[in-house]
């Protein structure tokens, strides 16, 4: 494999596809996220991406879009990225986040959305994550991390940018666990008179925050900085003059999508076993903020990913079950979930759903999308999908390449039903089909736009490959004690779920047995590593930003609970599961050609891991290739990285599947 693809047809094919489906330096929006909606409902603000050139990541412009006409404006011109808008509660100001001075430097700005005008706040000590302005709009509440914090998994597991020094470049790296960056604390900043301070406590890391009432906030916290705490992080209560909080409910799992009611008097919180920060869903949890008392909320098998107070009564909710993503409202006294709407076809951007409230009776505004429909503004009104504005740039001819979209169901070994979606191409010369093992594992894969990053999944499919994506035991939509059966056998029954999707898919003749490729991300890195080492049957793999060496992903990477919690064991247990359960230590049975992906720049699945396992596949007479992106962390997101990874899996495929005879 040679190291430049820059001059082969195959890459030159993806970048003429990703160029057709972005559109670069024509100024159009190709995608869209964050939407957020104005108290009158009229308008909607969001990240929208603009690219001028294939290069980076992709840039996000503040931009606004009518709800009644469609009409939809940019805001903000950059440089860099601005992201995250919010309208104040009377609807005048926007603020957001930029690092337009200074690239991950994120900081707070106001902008007035008539004249265009934006104004820059006092700086904070570190970048802002999140933002949110308090009920009465007279603060804004500011999640602030330390430049060389970590960030989360899900988000890239990067180390963010420390402030440069000017130290002689022979000076060593000391690392001692406890360096005051890597803190995560709350700041406020206060419209009337500029001013932005400190809230949180001394030696207290916030993972999440929000308004709770006008002149108090809740808070997901934990005593240290580190990436394994936040497993582990409990809810507080904190008046802003407080010299201290309270501790209001200690959870058993973890916690995330944190809301309270305009007055405070109720919190919303998701808990669920989770395997990233940031990507948090699972059981809804309504709690008085003064007693901690906690109420499950039944929402009807939906495993909930989206928190929104509407008023004191009405919650908004939305999630995903099964195949479904729903949207749905809560009623806070009864504790009463309604469904407001659902769909198999739309879901949303990103790992789990997100939208945006209209009014207290469920109706919302969403960036919808699916396998087969571009990213749009759409709204929801009385459970009824409407679009307002479509970012199409091309989309639908290139998807004429998908001859179908099916949802597929099967019984696993032990008996437990399994679901997954099937595309299947109109091109069919190959017979081959590549089964893609989403993150986590507590994750899942609902239906997304195929545009992003290098169209990876949509080149396959316009070349012919049947693509699989199941969703095992441990994934998310199937309620709580689905994905409780991952945890401490990682690596075991949920195996054994994909292995009999294949086979279900080869007995009725979809799947050629002998043209089956294997490939994931993260946790489907891992199980993509761990597939080939348990089964002969892969003619290829891919494994992308594994775990292979499960007692060195703990020591080495930045969320060692993640290991110790999904394996149930320690790694100081000779012959225990860190042992039984890691990739390398059977690499001798392993019989399928291997491409090694990994960051250089990843924390949390380290790439000494995929150079660990392609050693020991060379060491066992097996074609490995390794291939280490300098500037990436976990996952490939930069152009035009995205595009030499999408070339380079395309190759070792049709080098290794379309070469198999049956």
């Amino acid at each position: 494999m040679k190291r430049d693809m820059r001059a082969t047809e195959l890459y030159r094919e993806i970048e003429d596809l990703c160029k057709s489906l972005r559109q670069p330096g024509t100024g159009q929006i190709s995608d869209a996220a964050e939407a957020n909606v104005s108290r009158d409902g009229r308008r909607t603000v969001f990240a929208g991406v603009i690219v001028d050139k294939l290069e980076g990541l992709p840039p996000t412009r503040i931009c606004s879009t009518d709800l009644v006409t469609g009409d939809t404006r940019v805001l903000t011109f950059g440089p860099n990225m601005d992201r995250s808008p919010k309208f104040s509660p009377d609807g005048t100001r926007v603020a957001f986040l930029s690092d337009r001075e200074k690239s991950g430097d994120f900081q707070l700005y106001l902008l007035d959305p008539p004249s265009g005008a934006v104004q820059h706040t006092q700086r904070v000590d570190g970048w802002v994550e999140y933002l949110q302005w308090s009920p009465d709009g007279a603060r804004i509440l500011l999640g602030v991390a330390g430049h060389g914090a970590d960030i989360a998994g899900g988000q890239g597991a990067e180390t963010s940018k420390q402030v440069a020094e000017a130290l002689p470049s022979w000076l060593p790296f000391v690392e001692t666990g406890d360096e005051t960056y890597r803190w995560r604390s709350t700041w406020v900043y206060d419209v009337a008179s500029g001013a932005v301070r400190r809230v949180s406590r001394a030696h207290t890391n916030v993972w999440e925050c929000a308004w709770c009432g006008d002149k108090a906030f809740a808070s997901v916290e934990s005593a240290g900085p580190g990436e394994g705490l936040w497993y582990s992080a409990a809810l507080h209560v904190t008046k802003l003059d407080a010299d201290k909080g309270r501790e209001i409910y200690k959870p058993i799992d973890q916690l995330g999508c944190l809301a309270a009611s305009p007055s405070g008097h109720q919190l919303a919180i998701v808990e669920g076993v989770c395997s990233d920060r940031g990507i948090v869903a699972g059981e809804l949890k309504l709690i008085d903020s003064k007693s901690g008392r906690a109420r499950r909320v039944d929402t009807l098998g939906v495993d909930i990913a989206y928190v929104e107070w509407r008023s004191d009564r009405a919650v908004l909710v939305a999630g995903h079950r099964g195949f479904e993503t729903v949207v749905g409202l809560i009623e806070s006294v009864t504790a009463t979930f309604t469904e407001v709407w659902s769909s198999r076809d739309i879901s949303t951007g990103g790992v789990y759903v997100k939208v945006a409230g209209l009014n207290n009776t469920g109706d919302c505004v969403l960036i919808g999308e699916g396998f087969l429909r571009a990213p749009e503004i759409a709204v929801i009104r009385r459970g009824e999908y409407q679009t307002v504005k479509s970012f199409n740039l091309g989309y639908a001819a290139h998807v004429e390449a998908i001859d179908s979209v099916e949802c597929r169901a099967w019984k696993a070994p032990d008996g437990l039903s399994i679901q997954g979606w099937l595309l299947r191409p109109k091109r069919k010369d190959s017979g081959a089909l590549i089964m893609n093992v989403h993150g986590g594992p507590v994750s899942l894969l609902h239906s997304v736009w195929l545009g992003r990053g290098g169209a990876l999944f949509l080149m396959l499919a316009k070349k012919g490959y049947t693509i699989f994506f199941p969703n095992p035991r441990g994934s998310t939509g199937r309620g709580h004690d689905f994905a409780r059966r991952v945890v401490g056998d990682m690596g075991g029954a949920d195996a054994h779920d994909l292995l009999s999707g294949l086979d279900d898919l080869v007995t009725n003749g979809i799947a050629d047995p002998h043209r089956l490729g294997v490939m994931g991300g993260s946790y489907g890195g891992f199980m993509a590593s761990w597939l080939i080492t348990q089964d002969p049957r892969f003619a290829a793999a891919v494994p992308v930003a594994p775990i292979t060496n499960q007692v060195s992903g703990h020591l080495i990477g930045n969320i060692p609970h993640f290991v110790s919690l999904f394996l149930k064991d320690k790694y100081n247990n000779p012959g225990g599961q860190y042992f039984k359960r890691s990739p390398i230590m059977q690499a001798h049975k392993v019989k399928t050609p291997t491409l090694n992906v990994c960051g250089a720049l990843d924390r949390c699945t380290p790439p000494e891991e995929a150079v660990q396992f392609h050693h020991a596949l060379l060491e066992n007479d097996i074609e490995s290739v390794l291939v280490t992106y300098p500037e990436e962390g976990h996952g490939v997101r930069r152009w035009p990285a995205v595009i030499d990874y999408a070339a380079r899996v395309i190759e070792w495929f049709d080098k290794h599947l379309r070469a198999k005879k049956s």
